[in-house]
């Protein structure tokens, strides 16, 4: 196989060092009152360079694909201008990419209300994960901290000991909870373990319940609309889909004999294959879409049409309690159903408030359906017709909530607040709020 071309991760590179170095606007002090970021300027062994090594683990698989267009990926087609094949571990690309187009950047430390790290945590993790260096995955990060505790202007790291610092961890926090011990049997890195970055605040795809400094924000979906013509049609589409199928359950697993909600789940499908009710207008119960092997991670065509059919995403737990399929379930209109608090209620309070879940979503507990024989059908069919276009609705209204939209979109897309705008809202508010914990000890 010929190696990948350079041309993505160059054309990555350049624009990233074009725009690397921001600017004050003093003009701007109102508007960036409590909202200035610093950047840390770090080497590139920390993040542009761990992109060269993209074919390298065999067993993660090669991400050189899904570096273009900025951690974006490759466009689904040709003519395609929001819809790309986006792999959630590049976040912290996208990230990058769109702080540096962040409005309130300073260049002078002491005016930030809160410190970014640009380093690709997530990336650098796999040479721990899945490359030679699987035994010393308790070293992960110590070379970070003494660098900007150490070496680069250790002043900044001093002033409030990592509490205004902020970085992505594009993977679910489990993977950087090792212990200390290094037990290889134990999956994951040490990251999250080091008293070091114990201030740290750490944006990561699932946060554990008890560490203060994680934070839960939302996977990556495909779609990142450029501006609001592009963003408006894709909502048109969403309320004028017809929706056909009650239920659908996108993923894997579920075929083995043990008792588990996905088994239950494929088990309902399965046995109400003929099952109709034309009077809520519904054709079908439920339709599955397998998704094992990772087949659906990169090809958004295979699960978004069934999602814009069906009324209701089921979300069952995975490896880890939450799901991409989640957010994929709301861009697409799709009210999702979950079985477990983690799975997003004990997960994303920013983007999706605790207090509205009832108006947007359903839960059923999956002891009940796994061994009461509680029935997903009964449930979701006994919810009023009026209450589900209402739950719609609200979904429809979240959608900018959990998408990213594309870098260098327009100023119409600008002013509407998506997922990458409520993280920055809601990390300023937290250093600031634990900042004056800090100083009221």
């Amino acid at each position: 196989m010929p190696p990948p071309s350079p041309l993505p991760i160059l054309t990555l590179i350049f624009t990233l060092l074009i725009f690397s170095k921001p600017t004050n606007s003093q003009d701007l002090d109102t508007e960036c009152t409590d909202r200035w970021i610093y950047i840390r300027q770090l080497p590139s062994i920390y993040n542009l360079d761990l992109l060269t090594n993209c074919s390298q683990y065999q067993t993660f698989g090669d991400f050189c694909p899904y570096i273009s267009n900025h951690g974006l990926g490759l466009k689904t087609h040709t003519k395609s201008h929001s819809w790309f094949r986006t792999d959630p571990h590049m976040l912290e690309l996208i990230f990058h990419r769109r702080l540096l187009e962040y409005p309130c950047l300073t260049t002078d430390p002491t005016l930030a209300s809160a410190i970014f790290l640009p380093y690709y945590a997530g990336i650098d993790a796999l040479k721990y994960l899945y490359g030679q260096e699987q035994n010393s995955s308790f070293l992960h990060g110590i070379d970070l901290y003494h660098y900007i505790s150490h070496i680069d202007s250790p002043q900044i790291w001093k002033r409030h000991k990592g509490h205004d610092h902020f970085l992505i961890m594009a993977r679910p926090a489990w993977d950087f909870n090792q212990p200390l011990s290094n037990d290889p049997s134990i999956w994951g890195t040490s990251f999250l373990e080091i008293q070091e970055f114990y201030n740290v605040t750490a944006l990561t795809f699932e946060s554990r319940a008890y560490p203060y400094q994680e934070i839960a924000i939302p996977y990556p979906t495909s779609f990142h609309p450029p501006n609001v013509a592009l963003f408006d049609s894709w909502i048109s589409r969403v309320r004028r889909s017809r929706r056909d199928s009650l239920m659908l359950f996108a993923g894997g697993g579920g075929v083995s004999n043990n008792p588990n909600v996905r088994r239950s789940i494929r088990l309902e499908c399965e046995n109400n294959t003929n099952w109709r009710n034309e009077s809520d207008g519904y054709s079908r119960l439920c339709d599955l879409v397998d998704c094992s092997n990772g087949i659906c991670e990169h090809d958004p065509i295979r699960f978004m049409k069934p999602m814009l059919q069906a009324s209701f995403c089921l979300q069952p737990p995975g490896d880890t309690p939450t799901r991409r399929s989640t957010f994929d379930a709301i861009i697409a209109g799709c009210i999702p159903v979950f079985f477990e608090e983690l799975s997003a209620k004990a997960q994303y309070g920013w983007h999706l408030p605790e207090e509205e879940y009832e108006e947007f979503s359903v839960f059923i507990p999956k002891e009940d359906v796994v061994f009461k024989g509680v029935k997903i059908l009964d449930v979701l069919t006994n919810l009023p017709r009026a209450q589900v276009r209402q739950m719609r609705e609200k979904i429809i209204e979240m959608i900018p909530r959990v998408m990213y939209r594309k870098h260098g979109s327009s100023l119409g897309m600008r002013a509407m607040k998506d997922a990458f705008d409520i993280a920055i809202e809601g990390t300023l508010q937290r250093i600031k709020s634990r900042l004056q914990e800090v100083e009221a000890q």
